[in-house]
C-alpha cells in the first residue's frame, strides 16, 4: 500500500515546529564570581582594662566651728570664703566673766602657796624637836598633816586656775584645721552657747580631695577572678591610677590614686565604695560635685579586638561574627564580648589569633558562600584602654 507524499506546506510547517522547539532550550548561566568582602586578621595585643563609674567628690577634712563657752560674740576675725590656717583666730567671745574666774583662781593659788610656806616652816622646826623629845609626837604629826594639806590646796587651786585659763582660751575661737572657710552663720552681738546645734562657721580642706565611686560587686568579683586566672595582670604603679571627667565633660588634668575599697557590700545597691584621692591645688574640685572616675584595673596581655561593626546579634541578643576559612568559605561563629576598646570589642571567647573576621560586606554574604577577601589593617584604640561598666 502506498501513502501519498506530504505536500511542501506540511514539510515546512514541521520544520518550523522543530526549530521553535530547539529555541526553547537555554544554556545554563555561568556561576557568579565570589563576593568581595573586607576581612581583618586577628592578632593578640596588650590592652589596659578600665572601668568608668560615676562618683561624688568628698572633702578630706571638714571642721564644724562651734563655741566651747557661753558668751556674746564680740568680733569676727576672718573674711568669708578665704583660706585660713589651723590655729587662726576666727571669733572673739566676751571673756570678762571667764577672766574674772581665772583671776579668782589665781588668787586662791597664791593664798594656798602662802599657807604652804607657814606649814612647811612649822614642820621644819618640829622635826628636830620631836627627835629630841622636846615636843610631843602628836604635835609633829599635826604639823606634817598641815603641810600636806597645804600641798593639796595648792594643787586644787592650780587645777581651778588651769580650768579657768582653758575657758578664757575658748573665748578665742580658733580654726581646728587649715582650709577654706565658708560664710559666718552667726553675727557679732549674737549669743553663743556651749550646747547649741548650729555652727559658727565651717572650714573645709580642699587639697587633696576624695572621689567616692560605687563599683558593682559583680564587677569586683569578675576582676578578681580574671586576675587569679591570669587573664589580667597588674599594671604596676599605674594599677592604682584614676582619671577624672568633670560634669561639663572636660577632663581633670591631674590623675589621682586609688586609696582603698570598702570591705562591706551595700545591701541596697549591691555595690562596693571605692575611694580615690586627687590633688586639688587650684580648688577646681569642690565637695559634692558629680564626676566620672576611670579606674585602671589591669592589663589583658593577649586581648583580641574585633571592630564593633563586625559583630552582629542573634534574635536572642547573642553576639556573632562571620569568619572566613582557609577555603574562603564563610561561617557563623558565636563569640563572647568583653569591654569596649575605642570602636572595637574585646572578644573573650569564640575566636583565636590568626582567624579572619569579615568587617565589611556582611549584608551580601550568607554562611557557606565563597568570598574574595581583602585584608584591612587593625587600628589601635586610643591609649589602648578597654572600658567596662
Amino acid at each position: 500500500m502506498t501513502y501519498p507524499r506530504p505536500s511542501r506546506a506540511v514539510l515546512l510547517a514541521a520544520g518550523a515546529s522543530l526549530a521553535l522547539a530547539g529555541c526553547g532550550r537555554k544554556a545554563a548561566p555561568p556561576a557568579p564570581p565570589p563576593q568581595a568582602v573586607d576581612v581583618m586578621t586577628l592578632r593578640a595585643s596588650p590592652v589596659g582594662i578600665t572601668t568608668d563609674l560615676p562618683g561624688r567628690t568628698e572633702a578630706v577634712e571638714i571642721a564644724q566651728v562651734r563655741p566651747q563657752v557661753n558668751g556674746v560674740i564680740q568680733k569676727r576675725l576672718f573674711v568669708e570664703g578665704s583660706d585660713v590656717t589651723a590655729g587662726q583666730q576666727l571669733y572673739q567671745i566676751d571673756p570678762s566673766a571667764y577672766q574674772a574666774t581665772y583671776d579668782s583662781a589665781h588668787a586662791q593659788l597664791l593664798r594656798a602657796q602662802a599657807a604652804r610656806v607657814t606649814a612647811q616652816a612649822r614642820l621644819d622646826r618640829y622635826g628636830p624637836l620631836a627627835r629630841a623629845h622636846a615636843v610631843s609626837r602628836q604635835d609633829y604629826d599635826d604639823a606634817l598633816a598641815t603641810a600636806r594639806e597645804a600641798d593639796a590646796d595648792i594643787a586644787q587651786a592650780r587645777a581651778t586656775m588651769n580650768r579657768a585659763a582653758v575657758d578664757v582660751g575658748y573665748t578665742r575661737v580658733l580654726s581646728p584645721i587649715s582650709g577654706r572657710i565658708g560664710r559666718s552663720l552667726m553675727t557679732v552681738g549674737a549669743l553663743a552657747t556651749v550646747n547649741q546645734t548650729s555652727n559658727l562657721s565651717i572650714v573645709t580642706r580642699l587639697d587633696p580631695i576624695y572621689v567616692d565611686v560605687n563599683l558593682p560587686a559583680t564587677r569586683l568579683l569578675e576582676l578578681r577572678r580574671e586576675l587569679k586566672q591570669g587573664r589580667l595582670s597588674r599594671a604596676g604603679d599605674d594599677a592604682a591610677t584614676v582619671s577624672l571627667t568633670l560634669e561639663d565633660g572636660s577632663s581633670y588634668e591631674t590623675q589621682g590614686r586609688l586609696e582603698f575599697s570598702e570591705v562591706n557590700v551595700d545591701e541596697t545597691t549591691a555595690t562596693v565604695v571605692v575611694r580615690a584621692v586627687f590633688p586639688n591645688p587650684d580648688h577646681m574640685l569642690l565637695p559634692g560635685m558629680y564626676v566620672h572616675a576611670e579606674l585602671q584595673e589591669g592589663v589583658d596581655p593577649t586581648a583580641l579586638r574585633v571592630p564593633q561593626v563586625a559583630v552582629a546579634r542573634t534574635p536572642h541578643g547573642d553576639p556573632i561574627v562571620m569568619v572566613v576559612g582557609t577555603d574562603r568559605k564563610v561561617s557563623i561563629r558565636p563569640v563572647t564580648t568583653g569591654p569596649a576598646v575605642g570602636t572595637d570589642w574585646i572578644v573573650t571567647a569564640g575566636l583565636k589569633p590568626g582567624e579572619q573576621v569579615v568587617v565589611s560586606g556582611l549584608q551580601k554574604i550568607h554562611p557557606g558562600d565563597t568570598v574574595n577577601p581583602s585584608e584591612v589593617a587593625q587600628t589601635d584604640a586610643p591609649q589602648g584602654q578597654g572600658k567596662a561598666g
